[in-house]
Formats: C-alpha cells, sequence, structure tokens
C-alpha cells in the first residue's frame, strides 16, 4: 500500500514566510494600503486571491487584486536565487524516501517560484510530485491541493500524512482526510495549529527527522 507524505514547502521546507509579508506588505503600500506586518503574516499560506479579499475585504476591483498580486510577484521575486532552506529539509525528505514514504510537495507556487524552491531545498531525487495550486480549482484552506497530492502518489487518505506550518495547512489536512503534522519554523504559535488540526507539532524539519519515529511519519505506522 502506497503511502504519502505530503508537504506545504513556503515555511515548512524553506524559510519564505517573512520574504512574502515583506514583499506583500510593499505591494500593498504601493497600492496605497496600510496593511500591519502581523495581520500578512496570519494570512500566508493562502492562494494569492485570497489572501487579499482576507486582508482587503470582498469589494475588491479585480483589476486592483492583478495589480497587487503581480506587485508581490515581482518584489518576492527578488530574493528568488537566494531563497533558504529551513535546517534539514533536504535530508528530511530523502530519509522519507528511503523509508518507503511517496513523498509530494503541495504548493501554491509554480514556474519559476516553484524552481527557486526545489533548488534551496536540493532534494528533487526523493519527490515523486508536485500539485500546485495551478492544477486545482482552489487552494488552501480548501483540501484539494492535498486531495491532488494524494492522487498523484496514488494514496488513500487514511495511509497519508500532511506537513505544513500554518493553520490553513492544518485546516486543508484535516478537510482531505490525513494526519496533521505542524512545524513551528513559519512562525504561527503551537495552540493555534492545534486548535486548527495538528496532531503533533514540531521545531523545524530538523527537529521532524531527529524524531520520526515518535511522529505520525513512524515507518512502523
Amino acid at each position: 500500500m502506497v503511502r504519502a507524505a505530503v508537504f506545504d514547502v513556503d515555511g515548512t521546507l524553506v524559510d519564505t514566510n517573512h520574504l512574502h509579508v515583506v514583499a506583500w506588505w510593499e505591494a500593498f503600500r504601493q497600492g496605497g494600503h496600510q496593511v500591519a506586518m502581523h495581520d500578512i503574516h496570519r494570512a500566508v499560506g493562502l492562494p494569492s486571491e485570497d489572501l487579499i479579499t482576507h486582508l482587503l475585504g470582498d469589494e475588491r476591483d479585480p483589476a486592483e487584486k492583478d495589480a497587487l498580486s503581480a506587485a508581490h510577484k515581482a518584489l518576492y521575486g527578488t530574493y528568488f536565487d537566494r531563497l533558504p532552506a529551513l535546517p534539514d529539509a533536504g535530508r528530511l525528505l530523502r530519509r522519507l524516501d528511503g523509508q518507503g514514504w511517496s513523498v509530494v510537495l503541495a504548493t501554491s507556487a509554480g514556474g519559476a517560484e516553484l524552481a527557486a524552491l526545489r533548488r534551496a531545498i536540493g532534494a528533487d531525487d526523493a519527490i515523486m510530485a508536485t500539485a500546485s495550486a495551478d492544477d486545482v480549482s482552489e487552494g488552501k484552506p480548501a483540501p484539494d491541493p492535498i486531495q491532488h497530492a494524494l492522487e498523484l502518489a496514488g494514496a488513500t487518505a487514511e495511509r497519508s500524512v500532511f506537513v505544513g506550518d500554518t493553520v490553513w495547512d492544518m485546516r486543508a489536512g484535516v478537510r482531505a482526510g490525513v494526519r496533521c503534522v505542524a512545524l513551528l519554523c513559519g512562525g504561527i504559535p503551537r495552540p493555534e495549529l492545534e486548535a486548527a488540526g495538528a496532531e503533533a507539532v514540531f521545531r523545524n524539519p530538523a527537529h521532524l527527522l531527529a524524531a520520526l519515529e515518535d511522529s505520525p511519519l513512524d515507518r512502523e505506522e
């Protein structure tokens, strides 16, 4: 039976959440909006259009949303050549691959951004497939990205685990019916992650790697 280990990328495997916060803050500023970085941080993990709606409200001109998204994309793109992987992210994926897990990424990134993230992780040999927001009709917290990742792996939800760093990740995982593991390296507090459905919480990929036998990713489960 196939077992899938599905991973969010931003804030989970690569230390990018605060880069996104700064890029969104500047994009909003350029668009004439003052949005607190704290609020932006809590919205990171949503697809761009949903993030804008979440922070600015429903009554936004589609052209304005497109302009804000384009500004964020351009600003964030300046970091592509130096995105930092989180500690032992690549080693964690390789260990799971070696233990028989099908490793799949579930991310809203695509194109050059996804390529930059994968370069940062440096473990393409361990990644079986990638499910991006472009492949589904709704992003997290809808279950669609995780369900698509399971389809790519040929795995059932009951045999799979999702690892993420935001409340949106945990809600998506719960809705997809998988076990959820949360990492604190994205900057979201443990109580919020647990309330959203995290079964286990670890500091970062290195901590999860060191504690695999005591996690839902235990090879014997």
